[in-house]
C-alpha cells in the first residue's frame, strides 16, 4: 500500500509553474501581459516561474542566439578565428542591409571580419550579418540551419526547430522561453568572451552607430544581456538577464503590443525576478532526506538519500503552508540495491506539486531463515500491525 510520511522540514518555496486557469484560481503573483514566460535561475538551472513556458512559440530575432552559439562552436573548434574575414553576399545583402529588418550596413560583395559580423548580431541585431556568418561557415544559410537543429537536439532542447538564422518568420521557426531561457544560460556559462558583447550599448560599422534594443541596459541593475525580439506574429519579446549578489536571473517573455511595453515590462519581470523569488538548498545529492520500511530484509529500515540536489524555488506570496512527505510504496521488498530509486520526496502547495526522486542509500538482503521464523512468530501472536 501507498505510505506518506511527513517530514519536519522547513520548506521554503516550490517550482511556481502555473496554466492560465490555475493562476486565476491560486492568485498568479506576476500577472503580466506578456505570454510565454519563464523566469530561471541560471545557477541551479531551475525554472522559478512559468507561464505557458513548455509552449513552441515565434522566437523572432531571439532565435538568433543559436546562431551565435555555433559560431562560438565554430570559434572553439578553430575553424574559424576572430579575424576571418567572410564574404557578403547578394543573398546577405538583399535579405539584411536591403531589407526592412535589422541589419549593420553591409556592402555586398565586401568582406568582414568575424568578429564585426558578431558585434553586429549581438548588440544590434544585424540580419545581413547572420546570413553573411551563416553562408561563410556552412556554405548555405541551410546547411547552417542543419547545424543549428543538431545542436539544439544535443542541447536536449525538446521544442527548438529552426527554419532560418534569422528569426524572420516561417510557421514552423519555433522554440519555448523555457528552452530560450536554458540556451541563454549555456551561451553565459560556456562562452563568456562571447556573452560580454551583449552588453555593449553601441555598435559602429561603416561610419553608422546603432544603439543596443535591450530596454535593461543601464536601468536594472547587474542586467548585461541579452536579445530582443520583433515580428508581426510573435510581438515584442525579449531574453533578459541580469546578475546581482552572487544570483543571475534570466527572464523569457513574448507578445507585448509595443516596444514601449516590452521595456515597461521588461524592467518589472527582471526586478521580480530578483527580488520576489527565492532558491532554497534543502539536500545535498546522497543526503538522506528519511527512512523506509522493510519486509523480510536484512535489516528493518533502509535510509533514503537524494538522487541529486534539491533545491526548491519560491515567490515571495506563496512560501508559507508549504508540506513536504516521503511517498513509497511499502514496506519496501527485499532485496534492495543501493542506489535503487524507491521512493520520492514530494513538496506541495496550492494546486502545486513537486517531485524529487530519493534512492535506497544501502544495499538490503533477504532476511535469514531464523529472522524470518521471529517475524512469523511474531504475526501468530498477534504483535504485527
Amino acid at each position: 500500500m501507498g505510505v506518506s510520511r511527513l517530514l519536519s522540514l522547513a520548506v521554503l518555496g516550490f517550482c511556481l509553474t502555473l496554466s492560465p486557469a490555475q493562476a486565476q484560481l491560486a492568485g498568479d503573483p506576476i500577472a503580466s501581459p506578456a505570454r510565454n514566460i519563464a523566469i530561471f535561475d541560471h545557477n541551479t538551472r531551475q525554472v522559478l516561474y512559468c507561464r505557458d513556458c513548455d509552449v513552441p512559440m515565434p522566437p523572432a530575432s531571439m532565435s538568433k542566439l543559436m546562431t551565435m552559439l555555433i559560431v562560438a562552436d565554430q570559434l572553439r573548434a578553430k575553424k574559424i578565428t576572430l579575424d576571418t574575414e567572410l564574404p557578403v553576399s547578394e543573398n546577405a545583402w538583399r535579405h539584411g542591409a536591403q531589407s526592412d529588418g535589422s541589419h549593420m550596413f553591409l556592402e555586398i560583395n565586401s568582406r568582414v571580419r568575424v568578429e564585426d559580423l558578431i558585434k553586429g548580431v549581438v548588440i544590434v541585431s544585424a540580419n545581413d550579418a547572420c546570413i553573411a556568418l551563416a553562408e561563410g561557415i556552412a556554405g548555405s544559410e541551410a546547411a547552417f540551419v542543419d547545424l543549428m537543429n543538431q545542436r539544439a537536439r544535443s542541447l536536449g532542447l525538446t521544442t527548438a526547430q529552426f527554419r532560418n538564422v534569422t528569426g524572420l518568420p516561417d510557421p514552423d521557426h519555433v522554440i519555448s522561453s523555457r528552452d530560450l531561457a536554458v540556451l541563454a544560460s549555456i551561451i553565459i556559462a560556456d562562452y563568456p568572451e562571447l556573452y560580454r558583447h551583449y552588453a555593449e550599448p553601441t555598435f559602429t560599422f561603416n561610419g553608422k552607430t546603432q544603439q543596443n534594443r535591450n530596454p535593461l541596459l543601464g536601468r536594472v541593475e547587474g542586467a548585461d544581456g541579452v536579445k530582443t525580439g520583433h515580428t508581426s506574429i510573435s510581438g515584442y519579446g525579449l531574453i533578459g538577464s541580469a546578475q546581482l549578489n552572487g544570483q543571475r536571473r534570466i527572464i523569457v517573455f513574448n507578445g507585448l503590443p509595443t516596444m514601449a511595453a516590452r521595456a515597461s515590462e521588461a524592467q518589472r519581470l527582471m526586478r521580480s525576478a530578483m527580488f520576489d523569488f527565492t532558491v532554497n538548498a534543502l539536500y545535498a545529492k546522497d543526503e538522506v532526506v528519511g527512512q523506509a520500511d522493510v519486509w523480510l530484509g536484512s535489516r528493518a529500515q533502509v535510509p533514503l538519500v537524494a538522487s541529486e540536489a534539491i533545491s526548491v524555488a519560491a515567490h515571495r506570496s506563496v512560501r508559507a503552508g508549504m508540506t513536504a512527505h516521503v511517498v513509497y510504496e511499502g514496506p519496501l521488498q527485499a532485496p534492495i540495491k543501493k542506489g535503487d530509486v524507491v521512493a520520492k520526496l514530494v513538496i506541495e502547495g496550492p494546486g502545486m506539486r513537486q517531485e524529487f526522486p530519493l534512492a535506497a542509500g544501502a544495499k538490503v538482503g533477504r532476511a535469514n531463515p531464523f529472522a524470518k521464523a521471529a517475524f512469523g512468530l511474531q504475526q501468530l501472536l498477534g504483535g504485527g500491525d
